[in-house]
């Protein structure tokens, strides 16, 4: 099933394989026409994803970010829409984040040399084009040395959160996450909440903190989990969102734009939304 609306993709400027001008030029192409560029702890790649945008009058961006935190026993992501590039705090505070991933990187990289996979540090920056340094490119990177088959290989086998590579970064809490983003004037949306076992835990704090969205629709859910999450998100007053997470990482099974994302007026509630000076371009 194609859908009009992906309020969850990654660009070359997080570690997505697609810069921003290519990805727009492909949602737009499959016929979107309102989405989220939400990279990981990075605004780099939403002015050239703006300008690209121009050339589509019927596509609106949103203007996103994926923060990742931490819960006992794993990581949950918030996305934050109509972000501010122009907000010194959300800037430095990103920055910051991006740091602990060189860090989180270095020592995943050196984890992996003591387990006798040699992996150039270099290549992983390389990839990374400046942007926000992620495990794809550490594991791009395995698969061209050799040391893998594939990036899932690399994940499932070495560098996933039990892989014997794996290395913790700086991350905040998930209400630490809400409540900076609604700080700076973001809509807090909590991103793929399947993974999370004690979501009625977790939501009641979570609103209370300023979240305004649940990802509701998300590529490789069932009918069933999606209601599930469509009735949690009603019981809270949460918008439903949902996106595909597209990457461009060529992996077999992996979601594509369009595959996964909400109805068309869920869209027009969240752009009703926006902050004044925060607008979607339309």
């Amino acid at each position: 099933m194609s859908h009009t609306v992906d309020l969850h993709l990654h660009t070359t400027a997080s570690d997505g394989r697609l810069t921003p001008a290519q990805l727009v030029a492909l949602v737009a192409a499959r016929g979107l026409r309102v989405i989220a560029v939400t990279d990981h702890d990075t605004t780099g790649g939403l002015p050239a994803a703006k300008e690209a945008a121009c050339a589509y009058p019927r596509l609106t961006l949103i203007p996103g970010v994926e923060l990742s935190t931490d819960v006992p026993g794993g990581e949950v992501h918030v996305l934050g829409y109509f972000v501010d590039r122009d907000n010194p705090e959300l800037e430095s505070f990103l920055a910051r984040m991006r740091d602990s991933r060189v860090d989180r990187g270095r020592r995943m990289v050196e984890k992996l040399a003591a387990l006798g996979m040699p992996v150039p540090w270099e290549r992983v920056l390389e990839l990374a084009k400046g942007g926000s340094v992620g495990r794809p490119h550490i594991a791009q990177t395995m698969v061209e040395q050799g040391h893998v088959i594939s990036i899932q290989e690399a994940f499932n086998k070495y560098i996933g959160r039990n892989g014997p590579a794996y290395a913790e970064r700086d991350k905040l809490t998930p209400v630490d996450a809400v409540r900076f983003l609604a700080r700076t004037r973001a809509l807090p949306v909590l991103a793929h909440p399947g993974e999370i076992s004690d979501l009625d835990t977790v939501l009641p704090e979570l609103k209370k903190a300023g979240l305004v969205g649940l990802e509701v629709y998300y590529n490789g859910y069932t009918p069933e989990q999606m209601d599930g999450l469509a009735k949690a998100a009603a019981a809270y007053d949460l918008l439903p969102c949902g996106g595909s997470d597209y990457h461009a990482l060529g992996y077999e099974g992996e979601s594509e734009p369009g595959t996964a994302g909400p109805p068309g007026e869920v869209a027009e509630r969240l752009l009703a939304m926006a902050p004044a000076g925060v607008k979607g371009r339309r």
